[in-house]
């Protein structure tokens, strides 16, 4: 039986913070796709947005690593088992994502994600084929990121990979009064709508290389990859200026560079094998 101090119940090795606040639960309610694809909760905690999940969408699949919780989970929601409307999987996610895809069919993501591996579980969700929209509770400062515009301080890499293959939206903002225990930080929901996957790893060390020093000029951050003069002709092709800094290249520019440099690269390849 769950403890009555949730604060005490909470464990740290998992980063545990229960959302208690009806009306932020409600709010998460309201920010899901209406549909009847079958949603996947990572974390469901004690259950609170579970419950909330069951009554308005077709089914959930659920992924808890602490074993505590998967036995109050599976108590809790016996009957939703019961009728095949609840599914819970006592594990680590990404022990699951060994695979493609978490389901073999698809379904919209739910989380409120412990910091420490939020940006992970989302990149992770950005290449599952299957996913089709991801809702999660993260860190604001993760969130400004993901959704994040050009020009803006704070787009970086993750702003590009999000934009690349949907819309990415910090839909509102959580005080850590909401929780218990209550985190040190702001959370925020963050809503990525998918119309495609990534499929490209190299596209992630591009853009690693291209945010290295955020404050330089983004020529200089890609002359790790690819020789000055190169980058120059194509920055004037496309109409970059030389000085230009990273987070203020659109997401459709980066894709341009991306693509050249590869090209460039594979030209190469392919006159080496000749010779």
């Amino acid at each position: 039986m769950i403890n009555s101090d949730l604060s005490k119940f909470a464990d740290k090795k998992f980063g545990q913070n229960f959302l208690k606040d009806d009306f932020y639960l409600k709010q998460i309610i309201q920010s899901m796709p209406n549909d009847e694809l079958k949603v996947v909760e990572i974390g469901p905690g004690l259950g609170d947005l579970t419950k909330e999940l069951l009554h308005s969408n077709n089914g959930v699949i659920a992924f808890e690593i602490d074993k505590r919780l998967c036995k109050h989970l599976s108590n809790t929601f016996k009957d939703y088992k019961n009728e095949g409307r609840f599914e819970l999987k006592c594990g680590d996610v990404l022990d699951d994502w060994e695979k493609e895809s978490l389901t073999d069919e698809p379904y919209h993501l739910v989380a409120n994600l412990p910091y420490y591996i939020a940006t992970h579980i989302i990149l992770k969700a950005l290449k599952d084929k299957m996913c089709r929209s991801i809702l999660v509770m993260v860190q604001k400062e993760v969130a400004d990121k993901f959704s994040a515009k050009p020009k803006q301080k704070e787009f970086s890499a993750l702003g590009v990979l999000a934009s690349s293959v949907g819309e990415a939206t910090n839909c509102f903002n959580v005080p850590p009064s909401a929780f218990v225990p209550p985190p040190k930080v702001t959370s925020a929901v963050l809503k990525i709508t998918k119309n495609s996957s990534l499929d490209d790893d190299n596209f992630e060390l591009f853009l690693k290389a291209a945010f290295s020093q955020p404050r330089k000029k983004l020529i200089k951050n890609l002359s790790l990859l690819e020789e000055m003069e190169t980058l120059k002709n194509k920055f004037e092709k496309f109409g970059l200026d030389l000085n230009i800094r990273p987070h203020e290249v659109s997401t459709k520019q980066y894709i341009q560079i991306y693509k050249t440099i590869k090209e460039i690269n594979y030209e190469r390849k392919q006159r080496s094998k000749r010779t």
